[in-house]
């Protein structure tokens, strides 16, 4: 008997949206400053530390419990199973619906009932509830979902992880330019098959890091609407993240009973490209190895930074064969890992 995961979907939005789509924004310092160089090399820098060609946005009839409905309704059928058997489902996000031009996020009733709602599921005792755990909310709500399983409580989970990004980022800030939408699900249940979720770990750093993502006013100093918008202290962020995630990811693989060398894959949340190789180069160096070749699929060259979604659809791209050069095969083992606001980071050993 294991708790493996038996059914994946995921949502893209159609809506592409390319790096020279920002060549006419107005970037600010935070002072309310203009940058010194031009947006061609705003632009161009970028990349070459991000690795964010261009990112997916929702169309403007989409919000974060459509994009969820459509990831959920895919891993439903994907695990072959009747909706009206999920004891859990459980939606991870950090804004909630945020309408097309709306200045408020929409959190009543909670993300995880609307989806249930879509689905039409009758049963009450398929309990839903939301996850605002930063980056790190679908791994955490796996990590739930194994525990109710695990307790006995529940036997078929439906994790899910949708965000709008794209409506809360303030279009003075260069950093807009990370962030994307979408939605990533998937069935966690009991089965006969070996493998499953073998071990996890999560932490949370509240002292001095809590606010290295917060939500703040725009870089135009002369806007009087008084709207927030997503902010953070990249550089805070990246010191933090190559000090606390490869530790985590060491912890977890240590209690999975298996070793570096077992390790086949590393899906890791992504927001910056240099920081991924770097968090997973540091990883290795824990155990004195050498990063091997296609260890780490990278999905921020088309996708950007969908937050909660980027794990899981990583992971649904890989088991449908939709991403190049990386597959799953049985009995490997693969680490899920991520850092995000909180600060919260988390890591699931996890064998195919």
């Amino acid at each position: 008997m294991s708790i493996k995961i038996t059914g994946s979907g995921s949502y893209i939005p159609s809506n592409k949206i390319l790096n020279t789509n920002f060549s006419e924004n107005v970037f600010l310092n935070e002072d309310g400053t203009p940058f010194k160089h031009n947006n061609q090399t705003v632009i161009d820098k970028f990349y070459k530390i991000t690795g964010i060609e261009e990112r997916r946005y929702a169309n403007d009839n989409e919000q974060t419990s459509d994009m969820a409905f459509q990831a959920a309704q895919k891993a439903i059928a994907d695990a072959n199973l009747d909706a009206e058997t999920l004891d859990y489902i459980i939606v991870a996000h950090n804004f909630g619906n945020v309408a097309c031009g709306s200045i408020q996020t929409d959190l009543i009733p909670s993300v995880a009932s609307k989806v249930k709602h879509l689905l039409q599921i009758k049963n009450p005792k398929c309990v839903a509830y939301d996850v605002i755990f930063g980056c790190p909310g679908w791994i955490e709500g796996m990590i739930q979902a194994h525990a109710f399983i695990k307790a006995g409580i529940a036997q078929k989970c439906l994790v899910i992880g949708a965000e709008t990004l794209s409506r809360v980022t303030d279009p003075h800030d260069r950093d807009s330019m990370i962030y994307a939408d979408g939605a990533g699900a998937t069935i966690l249940e009991i089965t006969t098959e070996k493998g499953g979720v073998l071990a996890h770990e999560s932490a949370s750093f509240t002292v001095e890091e809590t606010d290295y993502l917060f939500f703040g006013k725009s870089y135009n100093l002369e806007a009087t609407d008084n709207i927030k918008y997503i902010k953070m202290f990249g550089r805070k962020i990246y010191e933090f993240a190559l000090t606390q995630v490869p530790l985590a990811m060491k912890s977890c693989l240590d209690k999975s009973g298996f070793a570096i060398q077992d390790v086949k894959k590393i899906l890791i949340h992504q927001a910056n490209e240099k920081m991924d190789e770097a968090i997973v180069d540091r990883f290795y160096k824990l155990y004195e190895q050498e990063v091997p070749e296609h260890i780490m699929p990278m999905s921020i060259h088309t996708l950007g930074n969908s937050s909660v979604a980027t794990v899981p659809t990583l992971f649904d791209l890989i088991k449908h064969n939709q991403m190049e050069g990386h597959q799953f095969q049985a009995g490997d083992v693969i680490v899920l890992a991520s850092v995000g606001a909180g600060m919260n980071i988390n890591a699931i050993v996890y064998q195919v």
